[in-house]
């Protein structure tokens, strides 16, 4: 996960006193209710402060969402958010600046160095002895899986946070190994008689068929042979680099089978990738828009299926559940070798939920997150709720097994759906729940048996980059490091997309790497793996 680095989350000494100051008198947070010995519901209710963030496609008020009625009238606590559906990072900031701190943080958008930093200055509190004393559900998940305790758990010992955990899938099987899966358009082949092409040779001909042939038979040049929004993430088509060898991910970071990691974004196979996407672009091959696009512009021309390969994590949310696209394989590229490279990615996060110094009801608000991590409750809050009757339900509840049954979609966008009705915050899905608790999202089920059938065969790598905890230290340097060092990749590689000197400049190019921090970053990167796999063993 890399780190932002936030000049503002840099508290001064006097901003530390402000904090000290509005936390006596009062300030954001709630008083003291002197409670001991909670359980819910409580006998009268009471209130807590919180920030988040949330889709702008969700309430601005949270608690119009069913999941957070239920929670209050089961607990007794009412919540009273401050809700940023945008700018959320720099709002959140202003108002820790200010001193206006609430009891908490959900969904509290934190990198390791706003936690670390956070912690040093007394805006935030170490949580391990609340975890011990007043959540047992939580402690339950980590007792039974000890390595969710090591990466929530900073390089002082303390933790800070608590965390989202969904597992879908372990290891290579995992639902996160790829992300930007290509989908090509299966109506257009068929329309012009071309089979599924496996090679990178072979997908050239067919995007130049797309362009050149009307595929979709309405006798205008309307159709985009590839598109894809330049470095959106499950939208990226960096998928197709590992056609040249080592490929890439978001973090330009894999990990070899013997322990070391490799930067992708600086050798020989990056290269020649940057070059083949050069010649689709000479032969008008590439949207247009696609290194100035947003989701919004991307998804209308999905929607109308102006696509003939495009890159996201679930075509539903883009081309719709419909047959007319299929999963692009794994190509074969100038050495005959087909590579899926592993993202980074894992159903984690360390960052949802803190406690601020401000808060005076600590044995409160413990036992009102451990709620969370109730294996019914976390379910609801990872993707929605039953019994809704203002809107569409994603769950069944089924009282004879106390259990949740996912819903038929009916042609909802999964990812619009559960933006609307989601609680997110802390909670833990573990894989076991599956067939006990709940059932498989037919979503994730579906993804899973693609990704199986279509690729995993061809992702060679044993390992990814876990999500090591790096020391303040070593989150500031990192974040310093990637200001400059990531938009500068980003930058050369959509120039010589569309401008193509990949070769005449790539020596001018490492050197600047190099000048940027690569060679430091590198070293941070290898440490932090080396200690976590120490700490681990």
């Amino acid at each position: 996960m890399r780190a932002k680095y936030l000049g503002t989350a840099l508290l001064s000494t006097a901003t530390i006193l402000t904090l000290a100051a509005c936390g006596s008198s009062g300030g954001a947070s709630s008083p003291d209710y002197e409670l001991t010995d909670v359980s819910f519901p409580l006998e009268e209710t009471v209130s807590l402060k919180m920030s988040t963030s949330s889709s702008p496609l969700a309430p601005a008020d949270p608690n119009e969402k069913l999941i957070f009625q239920r929670l209050e009238e089961q607990s007794g606590v009412n919540i009273e958010w401050k809700n940023y559906s945008s700018d959320y990072i720099e709002k959140r900031n202003l108002d820790i600046s200010s001193g206006d701190l609430p009891d908490a943080m959900w969904n509290a958008g934190a990198s390791d160095y706003d936690l670390l930093s956070w912690a040093e200055d007394g805006i935030i509190i170490p949580l391990e002895d609340l975890i011990n004393e007043h959540m047992p559900n939580f402690k339950k998940v980590l007792d039974e899986n000890p390595e969710y305790l090591a990466m929530i758990t900073a390089p002082d010992g303390h933790i800070y946070s608590l965390p989202w955990i969904e597992e879908l899938g372990q290891d290579k099987e995992s639902i996160h190994t790829v992300n930007d899966i290509p989908w090509i358009n299966v109506d257009w082949l068929e329309a012009l008689g071309l089979e599924m092409p496996q090679t990178t040779d072979e997908l050239m001909v067919v995007l130049e068929a797309f362009k050149t042939q009307d595929p979709n038979g309405n006798g205008e040049a309307d159709e985009i042979p590839i598109s894809f929004i330049n470095d959106g993430g499950n939208e990226d088509m960096k998928f197709l680099f590992g056609a040249f060898g080592i490929g890439d991910n978001d973090d330009h970071l894999v990990v070899n089978d013997d322990g070391t990691i490799d930067f992708t974004a600086d050798n020989e196979e990056f290269k020649n990738g940057v070059a083949y996407f050069n010649e689709m672009y000479n032969k008008e091959l590439i949207d247009v828009e696609a290194f100035e696009q947003d989701w919004n512009a991307y998804m209308a021309k999905g929607k109308e299926q102006l696509f003939g390969v495009y890159f996201t994590w679930d075509k539903a949310n883009v081309s719709g559940a419909n047959d007319s696209y299929e999963p692009l394989p794994a190509l074969a590229g100038p050495s005959g070798e087909k590579h899926v490279t592993r993202t980074n990615g894992f159903g984690f996060s360390r960052d949802r939920f803190v406690i601020t110094s401000a808060n005076k009801n600590l044995e409160l608000t413990a036992k009102w997150a451990d709620q969370m991590y109730v294996p019914i409750q976390s379910v609801q809050n990872n993707w929605g709720t039953y019994g809704d009757e203002t809107q569409q339900n994603i769950f069944e509840y089924v009282e004879a097994t106390d259990s949740l049954k996912h819903l038929p979609l009916e042609g909802t966008a999964p990812g619009e759906l559960r933006q609307k009705t989601e609680a997110g915050g802390p909670l833990a899905i573990l894989d076991d729940y599956y067939g006990t608790v709940t059932t498989m999202p037919d979503d994730a089920q579906w993804r899973l048996d693609i990704f199986k059938d279509t690729y995993l065969a061809d992702v060679h790598n044993q390992f990814n980059y876990p999500r090591v905890f790096l020391s303040l230290e070593q989150a500031d340097r990192i974040a310093q490091i990637e200001a400059d060092l990531m938009p500068f990749v980003s930058r050369k590689r959509a120039e010589w997309i569309a401008n193509g000197k990949v070769a005449e400049e790539w020596d001018a190019y490492l050197e600047e790497l190099n000048r940027l921090g690569l060679e430091e970053w590198m070293q941070i990167k290898q440490e932090a793996y080396d200690t976590y796999l120490s700490n681990n063993n």
